[in-house]
């Protein structure tokens, strides 16, 4: 088995590397460290919780501690997608690089830029940024990333889950042309492929487990019961097995909030975070609930990829994701370093067709357990001859299906009730006719009667007479109408008005 010490490391960074407690490199960081360090491009794929973030923060500190220079403008982009996750890989920048004398700082949205903005000033090696509140400060003049020697795409599925990928080319032509790139992520797909072939020049490619595959330490159960009755189910999970820290996940914001106050109304210590919280409330919620003070922690897919909570013993899925490849990823926050876990999906009818992709894209039947009192939901697949309310019609012999008719009386079969029918519905139909024409003769005097009243009333308010040729100024005030100082200034003011408009002939 390999060491940290095979891996050409600087002894400051092997001494931070035994304080964390880790004795063996995993899988990936054996690979990646040498490659990284010997200045290759990488593209990583691993599963979550392998040490993804140190395979590629350990080769970092090493090259600029070991290429000092003056420069105050970042020489090292780390990119993430969601606040947490920029924090947590900061976070560990910070670990491994004490003693060394490289700074880093975190940029992401939700707070405030002056203390970025400070940070930045002051210099900084290392920047760990979401794609977002990175092209702020760069339109904003204060991050320069001209000087930018080694570039890290992080979570780069969840980039192009979350649409970010505009914003990286924009970032991507900000950056020098002769830099290093390496690209890791947690699931490998196609997608991610194609981007590193335009990112990438002949990169080392690493994949060091089957690609969107679970930790293999991580025990997953599927709990069937109704939608109505998943709250109680898992109040029940939690009392009854006494599970002192859980992390649940659930799909819209609302109903992570919703679930939160049920669960503080039941007994249960409960927090949410989600994207309508603001950066402060967020980060103290995981204070609270990394320090045991909460005993459950609700939160929505935003925190699937940025929470490193060491020996969290369970997760439950409250709701399955809309996305398979999220499933992966709310899982791998237990189980993570080689420890054990357990992954609880609460699962109803309606998602059936959800668990049905998940369980495609692991390549494996999650095992079910039905708990006692909330037995019944059928979340198997089915397939009945006939969808809905919708009838089966005849076939003709050609196989097309037939048209359909409607069987007619003979003439002069026809029953008197049905003449009746008729007879009833021809009158209604000329009664609605004769109030049709009711309605629109009254709406034409309306409008007659209004467009009178408006040639009155443009008769009658007419500006002051222009005098007659040979007409004397009393005779003309005789004949003008008499006004007021008011309506003397509107009259002046729309002639001026009028007469600005008119094209002035020029003096001779």
């Amino acid at each position: 088995m390999a060491s940290f010490d095979s891996l050409g490391l600087i002894p400051q960074l092997l001494t931070a590397v035994q304080k964390k407690g880790y004795k063996a490199p995993t899988p990936i960081q054996a690979k990646a460290i040498p490659s990284i360090l010997s200045g290759r491009d990488v593209i990583g794929g691993a599963q979550t919780g392998t040490g993804k973030t140190a395979a590629f923060v350990l080769p970092i500190l090493q090259q600029l501690f070991q290429n000092r220079t003056k420069e105050r403008a970042p020489r090292a982009l780390i990119l993430a997608p969601t606040r947490e996750l920029a924090a947590q890989v900061e976070r560990f920048v910070v670990d491994y690089g004490k003693g060394l004398g490289v700074y880093s700082c975190a940029i992401y949205g939700g707070v405030k830029m002056g203390p970025q903005v400070s940070l930045l000033r002051r210099g900084v090696g290392i920047v760990v940024a979401t794609p977002g509140r990175l092209l702020d400060h760069a339109q904003g003049g204060t991050i320069k990333l001209s000087s930018v020697e080694t570039f890290v795409l992080d979570e780069a599925d969840r980039m192009l889950d979350m649409g970010f990928m505009p914003d990286i080319r924009k970032i991507i032509a900000l950056l020098p042309e002769s830099r290093q790139n390496l690209l890791f992520s947690a699931t490998y797909s196609d997608e991610i492929r194609r981007l590193s072939k335009k990112l990438l020049d002949d990169p080392e490619k690493i994949e060091v487990a089957r690609r969107n595959m679970a930790a293999e330490q991580v025990r997953q159960i599927v709990h069937p019961v109704e939608q109505s009755r998943k709250r109680e189910l898992l109040v029940e999970l939690i009392e009854s097995g006494d599970w002192n820290q859980v992390l649940i996940f659930a799909r819209t914001r609302h109903g992570a909030e919703k679930l939160s106050r049920y669960l503080s109304k039941a007994g249960v210590d409960a927090v949410a975070i989600h994207g309508d919280k603001s950066q402060g409330q967020r980060t103290r919620a995981l204070d609270r609930f990394k320090k045991g003070s909460v005993r459950v922690l609700v939160a929505t897919d935003v925190a699937s990829r940025g929470l490193d909570i060491r020996q969290l013993p369970r997760v439950v899925n409250y709701e399955l994701p809309d996305v398979a490849e999220d499933y992966v990823h709310r899982i791998g926050r237990t189980g993570r370093a080689e420890e054990k876990g357990d992954a609880h999906s609460l699962v109803c009818k309606a998602e059936r067709n959800k668990l049905a992709a998940v369980e495609e894209l692991l390549g494996k039947k999650i095992e079910r357990s039905e708990i006692t009192g909330f037995e019944g939901e059928s979340i198997e697949q089915g397939f009945s001859s006939q969808k809905g309310r919708t009838r089966q019609r005849s076939r003709s012999r050609s196989g097309r299906a037939a048209p359909r008719t409607r069987s007619k009386p003979e003439r002069g079969t026809r029953s008197r009730p049905e003449r009746g029918r008729r007879d009833s519905n021809r009158k209604r139909v000329e009664s609605s006719r004769t109030t049709k024409e009711e309605s629109e003769s009254k709406v034409q005097r309306v409008r007659k009667k209004s467009k009178r009243e408006f040639d009155i009333k443009k008769k009658t308010a007419r500006g002051p007479k222009k005098a007659r040729p040979g007409e004397t100024q009393e005779a003309r005030r005789e004949r003008k109408p008499k006004w007021s100082t008011a309506r003397k200034k509107a009259a002046k003011g729309k002639k001026v008005s009028q007469g600005s408009r008119v094209k002035r002939k020029a003096p001779r």
